[in-house]
């Protein structure tokens, strides 16, 4: 049976969100034993190669960049190095689907932030369904409660650096491969790690930690590799939800890996977010075709991808 553009974009959708998330669960486990630095150093020597060989089978590598795409690539690249150092820290402490359900507010925090600098146009439907989704967001971070983390307000950065990624992301001129856009992250995130380990030290590699990066690195890419196939098949406002299946995953590998389930607060916030986010997502698609009928031109579609 031949799946339709949008069937096969949906399957694209939950494949990556399955690999970012094992990404996500494997660098939770590898650094409980590993510093944290030496942990993104190794995953990150890894994904160079590999991304290396894609952008040259692909033909997606550029080297020659004008200066404004070199300008915004080297902010984006730095936003991405923010975020992932947040989102790890948080992610060595927090459960896996409590960080997870921060992340999923990202395209509200995006259509908001693109809306106050990038002057883009924002209805009071969606700007309604943000302030609640945000509202889900405080009922998983519950700020002043009993069951407040403070690790959680590194969740929020991590949400805020990426959002300074995917607004530098929406800036970038049309000829830039997807592909040099992630060997650019790539790179300066494998350099911090690196740079990092100077000051955390290095330990000896086991064979179990081994099999975490390697396992998390090819997470990561074949993450990568879906989240394309999945933002340029189908339509956004049918595939675009299924990214919070993320939370699926995660509460499956958190119980499966480090027997943690999420609590009912955080459970209503995740669907608080989704539920919002979803109906931002079907707005801002539809509100991008109705504009591409009349001939103005719109931002390229922004994946929404977590830190790496």
């Amino acid at each position: 049976m031949q799946l339709s553009d949008n069937l096969r974009g949906a399957v694209a959708m939950t494949v990556a969100m399955a690999a970012f998330t094992v990404n996500d669960a494997l660098m939770k486990a590898v650094t409980q034993t590993m510093p944290l630095f030496q942990a993104i150093a190794l995953r990150g020597l890894i994904t160079l190669p590999l991304l290396l060989l894609y952008g040259g089978v692909v033909g997606g590598l550029r080297w020659r960049l004008p200066a404004p795409d070199r300008k915004l690539l080297s902010i984006r690249a730095g936003a991405d190095l923010l975020a992932t150092i947040t989102y790890l820290s948080a992610l060595m402490v927090l459960p896996l689907a409590n960080l997870v359900a921060i992340l999923q507010s990202l395209p509200l925090a995006v259509t908001l932030a693109a809306a106050l600098f990038l002057r883009e146009p924002l209805g009071w439907r969606r700007l309604t369904a943000i302030l609640i989704g945000f509202c889900g967001v405080l009922l998983i971070v519950r700020p002043g409660a009993e069951g407040f983390s403070v690790w959680s307000l590194l969740g929020l950065a991590s949400v805020a650096c990426v959002v300074a990624r995917d607004l530098s992301t929406r800036r970038l001129g049309a000829g830039v491969p997807s592909a040099t856009v992630a060997l650019w992250t790539s790179a300066a995130v494998t350099v911090m790690g690196l740079a990092g380990t100077a000051a955390t030290g290095w330990l000896p590699v086991t064979g179990a930690q081994g099999g975490l990066i390697l396992g998390a690195a090819v997470a990561l890419i074949v993450g990568y590799l879906f989240i394309v196939a999945a933002m340029r098949g189908g339509d956004i406002a049918f595939v675009s939800p299924f990214r919070y299946t993320a939370m699926i995953w995660a509460i499956g590998l958190g119980w499966l890996m480090f027997a943690n389930l999420p609590d009912g607060a955080t459970l209503l916030g995740s669907a608080i977010v989704a539920a919002t986010g979803i109906f931002t997502l079907w707005r801002e698609a539809r509100g991008q075709r109705a504009r591409k009928e009349a001939s103005v031109d719109i931002p390229r579609d922004s994946p929404y991808t977590p830190p790496t």
